[in-house]
């Protein structure tokens, strides 16, 4: 199965998959920077986008799936703004967005298959302008519910994602490097926390 037919069957499952609401760690870095150009990687349903939408940034939404992708463009559309988004399907393995971005945002962007998460981010970091931000956001570890479901994804600490970028010395700051918990339902409805961690750095210049 390959990684567009196995996102397409889960976004099919049913008709939302997640919350609908934007990532807490988008809200918390993203809120105080100056609306401009964002890429957003793994886009999902859209709910990123769609925050990011309303407080004028002006959004390319990437994901493989294109279930997805539908799905997301209708909701931007009854937000009253889908003529801020631009939604793109591409397998991050393949092919990336063009154009430098403000800021770049990679929120769980994690894989059950193999997937070159380094080099997607790599690409990710490339897409910076200028003064923009690449913001990496994941998980930690796994919900006290699921016992190695898929043991063979590893799951990198904000210092071992810092150090697959390569970024070139005296050209990135480091801005925010930490883990963080954040409360997570389990499938159940039995409420919990969940551990995940933040990269923030912001390319000098401009």
């Amino acid at each position: 199965m390959s990684g567009e037919e196995f996102w397409d069957a889960r976004y099919g499952q049913s008709d939302r998959i997640w919350s609908g609401n934007p990532n807490v760690a988008l809200v918390r870095e993203a809120s105080e920077l100056t609306p401009g150009r964002a890429l957003d990687l793994g886009c999902g349903e859209g709910a990123d986008a769609i925050w990011l939408a309303r407080r004028g940034w002006h959004v390319t939404a990437v994901d493989i799936s294109q279930v997805a992708l539908d799905r997301a463009a209708h909701e931007a559309a009854q937000a009253g703004v889908a003529d801020r988004i631009d939604w793109q399907r591409h397998d991050l393995a393949v092919s990336f967005p063009d154009g430098a971005f403000d800021l770049v945002s990679a929120q769980y962007l994690h894989a059950p298959y193999d997937m070159p998460r380094d080099m997607i981010l790599r690409a990710a970091a490339a897409a910076v302008a200028p003064g923009g931000v690449l913001l990496v956001v994941g998980h930690a570890g796994r919900p006290h519910w699921e016992h190695d479901h898929h043991p063979d994804v590893h799951l990198p600490t904000p210092d071992e994602v810092l150090k697959a970028l390569d970024l070139p010395d005296g050209q990135w700051e480091v801005l925010l490097s930490e883990e963080f918990e954040r409360e997570q339902t389990s499938p159940d409805g039995r409420p919990g926390t969940r551990t995940d961690n933040t990269l923030k750095v912001r390319r000098l210049g401009g």
